[in-house]
């Protein structure tokens, strides 16, 4: 066997390993929630959601930007704390992206431990930044991952757009093996999403696809624009229902890192 044949064979072994390689991602954007115990999140990269008033869903919480409920644990956490502050009230803390960063495309991730518990409804989610312009569900909302208390061991994910919204929305549930609760350990909650694809996969497992033929007759793709991201812990509501005599609080989620990835090339879009 020559030489240049032996080369031959070895370029070809490359380029097939190459072309099967896994898209390459660029991280663009991330917290590591590294801070000194006690701090709030950054105020670079977060904002607070305030205020109660049902959040549409009739949910129980009072949004705060308080200690008590949100702050970094110094072992690389942020914690986001459920409270009950009375009979029927509660506390909570939602943080968001908006005005501080938003992508257009990409993966994104977080490295979670949920809460648990009847009523509790954690979140990982994305809305359009035109979502005070253009209204709800006109701006396109990705849910990442959605949990509620008496599912311990599912998640669920979902997009909303005008036509597939609320109870409408093209979702998917993964369910953990062996009956696992989500509230026993981290796992890593993510979408994968291109012009026309959106993908979404927990500890690496692909559970979902959405795509443009997905959608209801004549309901338009709303997912062609900037995004912003969203953590948040919920309490009661339409979905979840209400905490009840079972249910313990404090609750918390823990975070212990978001992620924004990008192909190479593409431009983070703020």
């Amino acid at each position: 066997m020559t030489t240049r044949f032996v080369s031959l064979i070895w370029f070809l072994l490359i380029v097939r390993q190459a072309l099967a390689a896994p898209p390459y991602w660029t991280l663009i954007w991330s917290d590591e929630f590294d801070g000194p115990a006690g701090t709030a999140p950054d105020p670079n990269k977060w904002v607070f959601d305030l205020g109660a008033g049902g959040w549409g869903n009739q949910e129980l919480e009072n949004y705060t930007s308080g200690h008590e409920n949100s702050y970094l644990d110094g072992a690389g956490n942020l914690v986001i704390i459920a409270r009950e502050a009375g009979p029927g009230q509660y506390t909570s803390a939602r943080l968001k992206t908006l005005s501080k960063f938003a992508v257009k495309y990409g993966r994104i991730e977080a490295r979670m431990k949920l809460p648990a518990g009847q009523g509790m409804w954690p979140a990982f989610w994305m809305m359009g930044v035109d979502a005070a312009t253009a209204g709800w569900p006109q701006c396109g909302e990705i849910d990442i991952m959605e949990n509620i208390g008496r599912e311990p061991f599912i998640v669920h994910a979902t997009v909303h757009g005008p036509g597939y919204s609320g109870s409408g929305g093209i979702t998917q549930s993964y369910k953990l093996p062996d009956a696992q609760a989500f509230a026993a350990d981290y796992h890593i909650f993510a979408t994968e999403w291109s012009q026309n694809n959106i993908e979404f996969l927990v500890d690496g497992h692909l559970y979902h696809t959405v795509t443009p033929a997905a959608l209801p007759t004549g309901a338009p793709w709303v997912f062609q624009h900037p995004f912003f991201l969203l953590l948040n812990l919920a309490v009661g509501g339409s979905w979840p229902e209400n905490p009840d005599t079972t249910t313990v609080f404090p609750q918390q989620m823990l975070v212990d890192y978001v992620r924004v990835y990008q192909h190479r090339g593409r431009v983070r879009m703020k």
